[in-house]
């Protein structure tokens, strides 16, 4: 295999990439074994990976542990190419009330693909990431996000403020969380078309973006002595979930 070649491990994340069609799927591999589980999970790869025209093939406990690095795996892995993105502008284009995310500057790999779980379940049209990404460790990635980063629209933007100026040529108001001069999450009108900005554990949101956003978004707390910031897995979901919420009474 070549040096870019990505492994993705666990039937959930291969049949991903095989639908999702972001990447080349090159091969993939299931260990052997018998009971009708295992001649289950062997039949409907073969459907696939037949109709993808990509081979299957029966290899030993060795092979797997070689290329792996979790034990989710279940005995399957697949060799892949690096992912194929999408213009940034084809995230809106085409939708009645597009709504985009940006995530930036997380530094765990599953914490990206939990967030991109929680993004796709509550209907997002697509997300946008830097050069440098999480795509790199795409086994951890597929795995956390239960196949979703195979699945979403991902386009690519070098910075936040790039992408913001795209969308809002394309007439998304631009958004982004924050704890200052910020709007309650449930009192936001988030009917219209909207990109948002949400950052990492640690920078957050530059101070230079949240002057130029349309809306910033502050999460309510109960507890009104917790003063400490939701992880960015905890706002996507919290934010999607209220975007849907809203949209689905229009």
């Amino acid at each position: 295999m070549s040096d870019e070649t990505i492994w993705l491990e666990g039937t959930i994340s291969i049949e991903a990439a095989l639908r999702g069609k972001c990447r080349e799927v090159t091969a993939v591999y299931v260990q052997k074994g018998n009971g009708r589980r295992w001649e289950r999970r062997v039949a409907n790869l073969q459907r696939l990976t037949s109709q993808a025209a990509v081979p299957l093939q029966l290899v030993d406990e060795a092979f797997i542990a070689e290329r792996v690095t979790g034990q989710s795996h279940g005995g399957v892995v697949a060799a892949a190419g690096p992912r194929q993105f999408v213009p940034l502008d084809s995230l809106s284009v085409g939708k009645e009330r597009p709504f985009v995310v940006m995530l930036d500057g997380i530094e765990d790999p599953f914490n990206f693909g939990q967030a991109l779980r929680s993004l796709y379940a509550a209907g997002v049209d697509g997300v946008v990431v830097r050069p440098r990404n999480w795509f790199t460790a795409a086994g951890v990635v597929a795995r956390a996000s239960a196949g979703v980063s195979e699945q979403m629209p991902i386009a690519i933007a070098e910075t936040a403020e790039l992408a913001a100026d795209t969308f809002r040529s394309l007439g998304l108001r631009i958004a982004a969380t924050s704890n200052q001069q910020a709007v309650s999450l449930y009192e936001a009108n988030l009917i219209d078309p909207l990109f948002l900005l949400l950052g990492g554990e640690r920078r957050g949101v530059t101070r230079s973006f949240l002057a130029q956003a349309d809306l910033i978004l502050q999460i309510p707390y109960q507890q009104p002595n917790f003063q400490q910031s939701l992880g960015v897995v905890a706002s996507a979901a919290i934010v999607a979930f209220e975007v849907m919420r809203q949209r689905a009474h229009v």
